[in-house]
């Protein structure tokens, strides 16, 4: 588990971090999204003692990480994939990290082949590609079999069967009853694999919920009707807070009441429905509209 509280990072006048107090808990997949700027990094690197807090506190499982006497048995953690001498073999770098632990060559050749990283295992990582150094990078974090998982961009550079690897990886992982803390700017990704969402801005926690709720308290439920009435049936559903749309001839958009009352006014009118479906909003909708005020470096619209 891990505990955040009161904690802010300044570097001068610039404040990274400001007071944010938060829990990752064992058994789900925690998400951490926020724009560039907005202080994931600095506060992963707090909590793993890369960074000196200005103020406030942050515990992994208990303790904070330089208490440890066994860190990478406590929590395994991937920032920077590219921090491995490149003149070293994969097997020879998490052999050496293995030394520092006690930890045996048997593990050491698991985790080579959890990771899928078999055929490369005794090539130089300066060679290798990005996808391989992520892989890499996740078998170190995972050497010690730590209880805490901490993954910066776990899937930066991984081909769609990578991807689809380490989304099993880690959901799997927390349904062993460990802590999983991941960041991600792929919203579609980050949908299907997190559980929990910790959503940062400018500094400061914008949103700590289950990733259903967060999507549901940002965006407004719509239903998409297809019907050779549908002008009928957009008169007979107008009211003051009913929205309803029309993108193409026979389709509306509709928001402000559900498909099943949608579907009875149809039938007590004798209106034909093609379609009525009820249409879920995405993670990419709920992270632009809870964030549109925390963007520091926003891109303007080329016309």
């Amino acid at each position: 588990m891990i505990t955040a509280t009161a904690l802010s990072k300044h570097y001068g006048r610039k404040v990274a971090v400001n007071d944010v107090t938060f829990a990752v808990h064992p058994g789900r997949v925690t998400g951490f999204l926020g724009p560039n700027g907005a202080g994931k990094s600095t506060t992963m690197r707090m909590i793993v003692g890369l960074d000196r807090p200005s103020e406030g506190s942050v515990t992994i499982n208990g303790k904070a990480y330089a208490q440890h006497r066994s860190p990478l048995q406590e929590v395994g953690v991937l920032l920077d994939a590219k921090a491995v001498h490149t003149g070293r073999s994969a097997y020879n770098h998490l052999l050496a990290m293995a030394a520092t632990h006690g930890i045996g060559k048997s593990r050491v050749h698991e985790v080579i082949e959890i990771t899928g990283l078999g055929s490369v295992a005794k090539k130089r990582v300066g060679g290798f590609s990005l996808g391989m150094g992520q892989r890499l990078g996740i078998a170190s974090a995972i050497l010690g079999d730590p209880a805490t998982l901490i993954l910066d961009e776990p899937v930066n550079g991984l081909d769609p069967e990578g991807v689809l690897w380490v989304r099993n990886f880690v959901r799997d992982y927390a349904r062993q009853g460990r802590t999983v803390f991941l960041s991600s700017h792929l919203m579609s990704e980050m949908s299907q694999t997190a559980d929990q969402l910790l959503i940062i801005g400018r500094g400061q926690i914008i949103a700590d919920a289950p990733l259903t709720d967060v999507i549901a308290s940002a965006t407004n439920p719509r239903v998409r009707v297809c019907s050779p009435h549908a002008a009928q049936l957009a008169e007979l559903l107008a009211a003051p807070n009913v929205t309803v749309l029309s993108s193409e001839a026979g389709v509306l958009d509709i928001t402000g009441v559900d498909s099943k009352t949608i579907g009875e006014l149809a039938a007590r009118n004798g209106l034909t429905l093609h379609e009525l479906s009820p249409q879920s909003a995405s993670l990419e909708e709920a992270y632009m509209a809870l964030t549109t005020d925390a963007v520091e470096y926003r891109t303007e619209t080329v016309r």
